[in-house]
């Protein structure tokens, strides 16, 4: 279960780490003409770039804390951040008509949601 946890954990902050990273990066005007990502053009650059932040966050919080020892509480609360946005992810795109994303984004709050039942629960990092 424990490792489980950590692949589900791993790959979760990957996708946020390069989808944060890319609204970090790329701008919002280029960002627009993506497949599936449509919702840009419905929000500020300030929007635009908090939400890179907060994912490239959610990386970090899902993996540092507990490979470091330091606070590993705030890997399930990461998770369970991780859940709330990918909800507003999964209802923007489905406002939007863009199906595949909303997969995605259900696949991504399985995930976090899984993460954070596992680090709460069974598998919590005990100080």
């Amino acid at each position: 279960m424990n490792l489980a946890l950590w692949i589900c954990a791993s790959l979760l902050a990957a996708v946020l780490l390069l989808a944060g990273l890319g609204k970090l990066i790329v701008r919002k005007e280029k960002m627009v003409t993506l497949p599936n990502a449509g919702w840009t053009g419905h929000v500020s650059v300030g929007v635009y770039k908090t939400l890179g932040a907060l994912e490239v966050a959610g990386a970090a919080g899902l993996v540092l804390p507990a490979v470091t020892g330091i606070a590993p509480v705030l890997v399930p609360i990461a998770a369970v951040c991780t859940a709330l946005l990918m909800v507003g992810a999964a209802i923007t795109h489905s406002r939007l008509h863009e199906p595949k994303a909303v997969l995605a984004n259900l696949v991504y709050l399985g995930l976090a949601v899984f993460v954070a039942w596992g680090r709460f629960g069974p598998e919590a990092f005990l100080s």
